[in-house]
This record gives C-alpha cells, sequence and structure tokens, in this order.
C-alpha cells in the first residue's frame, strides 16, 4: 500500500482517486443520525459515509448510542460506558489501577476488537481530535476520552468496520465517533452524586446545558464538572497486596526491600532487621500493593461551544470551541534502589555493623515516604468553517486548532529520592540505611527533591469537500462525495533532567519528540444499481512526510431483498501510520516482572520473578501498519418493534508496529556478560554473570494480528397498552480468532470470547425504569506460565478467570416539565472481580485490571431542571 522510503509499492486501480484529486475536497463531514420515523426503535442512520443520506441501514455495521440510552446506564465518565460495549476489547484503558509506573496517567482510550486504542479512530462530531501528550504503555498514542465530558454528548457512533478510506489512518478496527448536543433552545442544568457502599468512594457532577436558536443562527454553550474521590488499594482488602499466595495466586512483592540486603565482602546479606516472613532468596520482600490507587482522585472542568449562523448568500458559518481542564494523582512505593544505583556504606558510618565498607544490594526508602504524581492536562479544540450548496452539491471548507499539553509533577513532600544526595548523607554518616529504620526529616529533606515532565502535541489541520449528485445511473442518482485534507502534527514528552541523568530510580521515564505532515485526497460513490441494490465504492490516497504514502480501496454492498431484509457487506484495505512516539522515542524503559534464570543457574542468586527494567528506543524507519478487513451482515426488521442483526467480520493487521516479546533477547544475549543488548552489572568474585541491569530493544513492524467474530444486535419494543411500554436491546460480540505473532489468543488471557451488554427498560407516562445486564466470559489466567518473560499459554493450560455478570438498575421520574428524578445502582449485586493469577506485569493484584472493575456497588442519585 505504501510508497516512499525504499517501500514497496502497491497500485490499485481506482478511477475514482484520480477524480477526487481534481474535485474540491469534503471535510470529515459525519452523516447525522436520523430516525425515518417515530416508531421506529434504534433505527438510525449514522457515521461511515460521506454522503449525506437519510435510509436507515448502510452498508457497514453501526453501533449508535444515543443521549437516553447513554443516561440509562448512569456512567459520567465516558470510558466507563465505552468499556461496557461488547465491541471493546483487550486494550481499553482507564485511570482505574493507571499509578505511579503508568505513562499515561490521567488518561482513557477505548480499543474495538481488542487490537489497541492505537487501532481505533476516535472523532469528535466527525473530525479528528489531538492525540494526548503522554503515550500509553510507552508508544500508544491516543485520544483521551476523559477530555470529552458525557453531559455534552448527543450521541456516540460505533462503527465496527475498517475505515481508512474514509477517515484515513488509525480507523482499522474501527470508528467511534462523538456527536456533540447543538441546536438546543432553553437551559438545562444537571447534578449528581453517587458513592460506594463499601470503601468510601464518591463522584460528583454537575453541567449547564443553555442554547438559543433562530431561524438563522444558533448558539449552544455547555459547562461540565465532574470529581471523583481516591478509592486506594489499603482500603481494597486482597485486591490491594502484591502477595496473592494467601488467595491462590503468586508473591509478586518486590525484592528491593525495606530492610534491604548488602553485599558484604561479595556475600549477599540480608538485613538482620529483615521479619521472618518476608525473606525468600537473598531478599527482604516489600508489599507495594497497599501505596497504590484503584481508582485516583480526579477532576475535570470544560466548556463547549458551538454555534452556526446563516448568510444572506446562502452560505452558513460555524463555529466549535471546547476547553477541558482535568486534574489527577498517581501514587506508587516508596523509592526502589538496586545495585545499578552504586550506593555504598563506608566502614566508618556509625551505624555500620559490619565494620568495613560494603555496597547496599536493594533496598527502598521507605522513610522518604510514598512517591506521588500531580497530574493535569489542558486540551483545546477549535473548528471554524464555511458552508454552502451550488448548483445541488453541498459544499464545506473547514480550518482546526487541536492542542493537548499534560503536566507531572512531584515535590519533595512525595518521595522523590536522588540517589547522589542520598549517597552523601550515607557518606556523612547522617542516613542510616541499617535495620529499617526511619531517619528524621531534617535527613529526608536532604536527600529528597521535585521533578517536572511536561509533554504537549498540536494538530492543525484544513479540509474541503463536496457532496452531491455525480451522474444518473439505471435512471437512479449516483452520489458522490470528495475532498482534500491537510494536517501537520507534534508531539514531545519531556521528563525531567533528573531522569535523564540516572539520579532518580523506580519509575519509567519516557522521552519523545517527532513532527510531521501529512495530506490526504479520497472520493466515494453510492451506486444504486437497482432500487434493491446499492454499492459503495471508496478511495483514499495519504501521503507523509516521513513513512511515505498510502492508498486505501473500500467495496461495500447494501441488498435490499424484500422490504424486512437488509443484507450487507464490505471489504476495504486499512492502515495506522506510526506514531510520533514510536518514531521519535528516546530511551525509555519499563519494569516487568521476570525469572533470571541464566543468572540462578549459574550463581543459584535471583531464582523467582523479579522486577526488572526493559530500555526501549523509537526507530525513524518504521512503515505503516497495513489491514484488511471484511464484514458480511444481514439485519431483519419485520415490524417497526422488533429487529435483529447478524454480522460476521475478520481483520488482518500486518507489520505490526511492536515492542515485541523480550523472552527471545533474553535468550538470545542475557547469558553473555559482556552483551550490549542485555546490560549487566559486574559480576561478584567467582561468579560468571552479574546482576541483571536491563534489557535493550527497539520498536519494529515485526508482527501481524488477525482477529475475527460474529456480531448479534436486537431489539424488541412491547406495548403493554395503559401499563406502558417494554423495551429490549441486545448487543453479543463472539471472538471467533484473536492471532498475533503466531499465539492464538482466542479465549486466552485479557481476550475472553463472549461479551454481552442486555438493556431492559419499562415506560409509563413520566416513570422509566431501566435493568442493564453485562456479562464478560471466562478466559484463560497467566499468560507467562513460568514467569521467564515468554509467553507460553499455548504450551501450557492454566486455571480460568470466571465470568462475570454484572446488573445495574435505574429508576427515574419526572415530576413536571422542569424537574426529573434519577435514582439508581450499578454493581447491583456488589461482584467482586474476578479472581486472576495475573500476568507478572499491570495485574499483580489478584484481578484482570482492563477487564474488570473492582469499584463494587456503586449508588447514585442525579436531578435535572429544564428551563
Amino acid at each position: 500500500m505504501q510508497q516512499g522510503n525504499n517501500m514497496p509499492t502497491k497500485k490499485y486501480g481506482l478511477t475514482a482517486l484520480t477524480l477526487a484529486l481534481a474535485t474540491a475536497y469534503t471535510s470529515s463531514s459525519y452523516v447525522y443520525a436520523a430516525e425515518e420515523n417515530a416508531d421506529k426503535v434504534e433505527r438510525i442512520e449514522v457515521t461511515g459515509s460521506r454522503i449525506k443520506r437519510t435510509d436507515m441501514e448502510g452498508p457497514s455495521p453501526i453501533q449508535s448510542i444515543g443521549k437516553d440510552q447513554i443516561a440509562s446506564y448512569g456512567y459520567d465518565n465516558l470510558q466507563q460506558l465505552l468499556e461496557k460495549m461488547p465491541v471493546a476489547g483487550s486494550g481499553t484503558f482507564s485511570t482505574r489501577g493507571n499509578n505511579q509506573d503508568s505513562t499515561a496517567n490521567g488518561g482513557a482510550a477505548v480499543s474495538l476488537r481488542g487490537l489497541g486504542p492505537d487501532a481505533t479512530l476516535v472523532l469528535i462530531n466527525g473530525r479528528r481530535a489531538s492525540v494526548s501528550a503522554f503515550a500509553e504503555s510507552i508508544t500508544n498514542s491516543f485520544v483521551d476520552i476523559n477530555s470529552i465530558p458525557v453531559s455534552a454528548i448527543e450521541r456516540i457512533d460505533i462503527l465496527k468496520d475498517g475505515a481508512s478510506a474514509i477517515y484515513g489512518s488509525d480507523a482499522v478496527a474501527g470508528v467511534v465517533n462523538v456527536i456533540l448536543k447543538k441546536d438546543f433552545d432553553g437551559m438545562e442544568v444537571n447534578l449528581g452524586y453517587g458513592g460506594t457502599d463499601g470503601p468510601s468512594y464518591e463522584e460528583k457532577t454537575a453541567s449547564l446545558l443553555w442554547g438559543s436558536s433562530t431561524d438563522d443562527s444558533n448558539v449552544t454553550i455547555i459547562l461540565d464538572y465532574f470529581n471523583n474521590s481516591s478509592l486506594s488499594s489499603n482500603e481494597a482488602g486482597t485486591l490491594g497486596t502484591a502477595n496473592q499466595t494467601p488467595y491462590g495466586g503468586k508473591d509478586f512483592r518486590s525484592s528491593r526491600g525495606f530492610p534491604g540486603f548488602f553485599v558484604v565482602d561479595g556475600k549477599d546479606t540480608i538485613d538482620p532487621a529483615c521479619p521472618a516472613d518476608r525473606v525468600a532468596d537473598d531478599f527482604c520482600l516489600f508489599d507495594y500493593g497497599p501505596f497504590g490507587y484503584i481508582i485516583p482522585e480526579a477532576e475535570r472542568v470544560g466548556a463547549i461551544v458551538q454555534a452556526e449562523q446563516k448568510f444572506a448568500n446562502g452560505m452558513t458559518g460555524f463555529v466549535e470551541f471546547a476547553v477541558q481542564h482535568n486534574t489527577s494523582v498517581a501514587a506508587g512505593a516508596p523509592t526502589p534502589l538496586d545495585q545499578k544505583a552504586g550506593l555504598t556504606v563506608p566502614g566508618s558510618h556509625p551505624n555500620n555493623p559490619y565494620g568495613k565498607d560494603i555496597k547496599i544490594g536493594r533496598y527502598r526508602t521507605v522513610d522518604a515516604g510514598a512517591r506521588g504524581w500531580d497530574i493535569s492536562s489542558d486540551t483545546l479544540r477549535i473548528v471554524a468553517g464555511l458552508r454552502g450548496t451550488i448548483n445541488d452539491w453541498d459544499w464545506e471548507v473547514a480550518a482546526q486548532k487541536g492542542r493537548s499539553k499534560s503536566e507531572q509533577t512531584g515535590s519533595k513532600e512525595q518521595g522523590w529520592v536522588r540517589v547522589d544526595y542520598l549517597q552523601a548523607e550515607i557518606d556523612a554518616g547522617n542516613y542510616n540505611p541499617f535495620g529499617g529504620t526511619y531517619n528524621s526529616k531534617e535527613v529526608i529533606d536532604r536527600i529528597t527533591t521535585s521533578l517536572v515532565r511536561r509533554g504537549e502535541s498540536h494538530m492543525t489541520s484544513y479540509d474541503a469537500s463536496i457532496t452531491g449528485e455525480a451522474f444518473t445511473f439505471n435512471d437512479m442518482p449516483v452520489m458522490m462525495a470528495a475532498g482534500l485534507e491537510y494536517r501537520e502534527e507534534d508531539v514531545s514528552d519531556a521528563p525531567d533532567d533528573q531522569f535523564i541523568r540516572g539520579l532518580i530510580f523506580g519509575t519509567e521515564s519516557i522521552a519523545a519528540a517527532a513532527e510531521r505532515d501529512q495530506w490526504a485526497a479520497y472520493v466515494e460513490f453510492s451506486i444504486p444499481l437497482s432500487e434493491q441494490f446499492e454499492l459503495q465504492l471508496a478511495g483514499r490516497y495519504d501521503d507523509y512526510s516521513d513513512f511515505g504514502s498510502t492508498a486505501n480501496p473500500k467495496v461495500a454492498f447494501r441488498w435490499t431483498p424484500h422490504s424486512d431484509v437488509t443484507v450487507r457487506g464490505s471489504w476495504a484495505q486499512g492502515f495506522r501510520a506510526p506514531s510520533l512516539a514510536q518514531i521519535g522515542l528516546g530511551p525509555s524503559e519499563e519494569s516487568v516482572f521476570f525469572e533470571d534464570q541464566y543468572r540462578c543457574a549459574a550463581t543459584g542468586k535471583d531464582c523467582g520473578p523479579l522486577d526488572y527494567n526493559i530500555e526501549y528506543t523509537g526507530n525513524a524507519d518504521l512503515e505503516a501498519e497495513e489491514s484488511e478487513s471484511m464484514n458480511l451482515g444481514i439485519f431483519w426488521a419485520p415490524s417497526a418493534e422488533l429487529g435483529f442483526g447478524v454480522d460476521v467480520w475478520s481483520i488482518t493487521q500486518d507489520n505490526k508496529i511492536d515492542k515485541g516479546p523480550y523472552g527471545p533477547i533474553y535468550d538470545a544475549e542475557c547469558n553473555n556478560q559482556n552483551s550490549t543488548i542485555c546490560l549487566r552489572l559486574a559480576p561478584e568474585a567467582g561468579q560468571s554473570l552479574g546482576v541483571l541491569d536491563k534489557i535493550r530493544a527497539k520498536y519494529k513492524n515485526v508482527t501481524s494480528q488477525d482477529a475475527s467474530g460474529v456480531d448479534v444486535s436486537a431489539n424488541y419494543l412491547y406495548s403493554m397498552g395503559d401499563n406502558g411500554d417494554l423495551k429490549f436491546n441486545l448487543e453479543y460480540s463472539y471472538l471467533d480468532n484473536f492471532e498475533k505473532d503466531d499465539l492464538d489468543y482466542t479465549g486466552e488471557y485479557g481476550y475472553p470470547q463472549h461479551r454481552w451488554v442486555l438493556t431492559n427498560s419499562w415506560m409509563l407516562d413520566n416513570m422509566a425504569v431501566n435493568l442493564n445486564i453485562s456479562y464478560i466470559g471466562e478466559f484463560e489466567d497467566q499468560p507467562d506460565f513460568d514467569f521467564d518473560g515468554t509467553l507460553d499459554f499455548e504450551q501450557h493450560s492454566t486455571r480460568k478467570v470466571d465470568s462475570q455478570i454484572l446488573l445495574d438498575l435505574q429508576g427515574s421520574y419526572r415530576l413536571n416539565d422542569g424537574v426529573k428524578l434519577v435514582l439508581g445502582v450499578n454493581n447491583l449485586l456488589d461482584e467482586e472481580p474476578p479472581f486472576a493469577i495475573g500476568n507478572g506485569d499491570d495485574d499483580l493484584y489478584g484481578y484482570v485490571g482492563k477487564v474488570h472493575n473492582p469499584r463494587g456497588r456503586y449508588i447514585y442519585t442525579k436531578v435535572t431542571f429544564s428551563f
């Protein structure tokens, strides 16, 4: 698909693409959802085409969630809502469990089909948004959906189909298009409060919606406030400890302990003050689990303004303006130190019980306190444009500016220890590292420091489009949309200089800087071959300043053999450009648990899973990821009250950019003390291998992903006359196959095969009751059976992580035209997340954090005032 940078060229006979280059450009205008008639249930035509149309079922599968349905779920957080959807999968993440060692604290993203947040395109009103300044998992760029307030959403369209031919890069697994409220006349105030009935946790919300509309203008203003308290790990019982052995799991406590161990005369020597139940091998273990947050405290304040003005010449000007300010916190255990810190204790130290110079092996400055971050992010989005009609052709031109700015700060009071300051205090005899001693505040003040990490991303884009009737075929109009786009992007992520100089230990240090520009041309045709058969042809050409160019086609059809039946199908190619973080990544580290089997065999030391560092760097020669998607579905609607749909889908993603498993690197390099890829400290006397320092790795086009499955949707409206109406809606997703790196993940860790949501509503006059039932199927536990860094779940069968069913109940009553009350309970039965041994990486506390929500029963109330 690409050309440029010595990349292979593939040519496609897209005559339509040539036409696009000669045509005035179509913006990323989206198809506005419109109900065909008031009696239809959840039947609206939405995102997935540039062509304006009024029919209900298009060639691509769409799930549309309107504002009333959004309200029925009871969530004031977009991430919590989207993770409920069965189409979401592995890779969806949030602030939940997103603690000090995360690289995207405060952010959240959705991953459709489990292909990752970077393979899911998020749009706002049909246009791209700037990505988060801080990438997740070091280099995964994403749109932070925490910057989109739920109160501002009119509806969410989830396009469950590859759409690079329509929208460009990232639309590999699908598109989430968030459409904001507008054309509102009046004022509405919403207030909400909720909390858990177990460990103390609460959420507070407030929003104001104001609008004014006339025949030739309208303006809508939305103000939103959200606040949640923290739910700390030390309140979470069994979910707040890294030692899960009492509950059937593993002991993931850290080898960097308090007290620690020392190297005396070349021998590892545990501090005698280490309690017996924390002694393992030559280490004094430390439980870092209680120091994090299940849910960190957060506050979000935002404002959105949308306005339109019609002019006398038939043109309409429009403006969108949005600002969002979010704050959050992150926490981690006190600073962990190991041999590479190079700390020593002189024999003259007044507290040195050995009377000779010794080395500090592994130690943790618990007396300096837990480490903490304060995180703030500011997003800005401005869109301005004109639209109109010339000779029955709709046209639009627009410009957009977007910015995401993030900052993490840590103060001296938040546990950030500098090793050079610590060494100076040890040498002076002021700091006592022996016996689990808590040193004085005056000494702690002299070994701690303040830190700051700053990130910023920018996007500037311009677009122009036309759409209308191109010509007739069989006396029927052939509709067309075409356009041009230009976009500039840059991102920077700068850690504190103290990280770069190696003076701070125990946290991921991310550094990245890159920029690019890109232009694109696209065209789309809707060709009615007959009254029952519509053919969609689309093509798009993208040219990037860094990796090269790519052309992507799409062919889709919609066939209505009967008035009640619609058959749809699509085939498309897609791509994902390397993220700017992947191209411009500086040396960045993450810590993982695995066993240093080579050193264990050679020295009898470091046996069992311990936390080690993997250092990753970017790659300017990365190529774009390529994909191919197919969908075939049928929708049956025998009446206005009943609808049923089935879609069979598959997505193949090649040239996948990944850091790759570190296990093969370990196997090839880490039995060599002199390796420049697997770095070890100098071995002690008589030993052949020193302590593992870090493994160096690089992002490459190394993997492939192949996913397929079946989606089922159904809805039914049953009228009970004077007793009201019952409404049922089912969304079900079955994962038939998910392969990555020649490994079959289907039903394995984090990849359940079955997920569904059943919503049930009863409505009578001013009353409504909603019962939502969500299901996540079982999947296998422990993907790395022996925690040696190599995924071996195909060779070993482990226990199953149980399935989970959650019930959410909500009731509402409208007192009059101006007041509506809501009372609801999420997780009505207070179900705990199913137990999991974990993956030895981010799931260490007895549950799978990116699949199951540990919040517990949550009770909330809301009131709406309309004026």
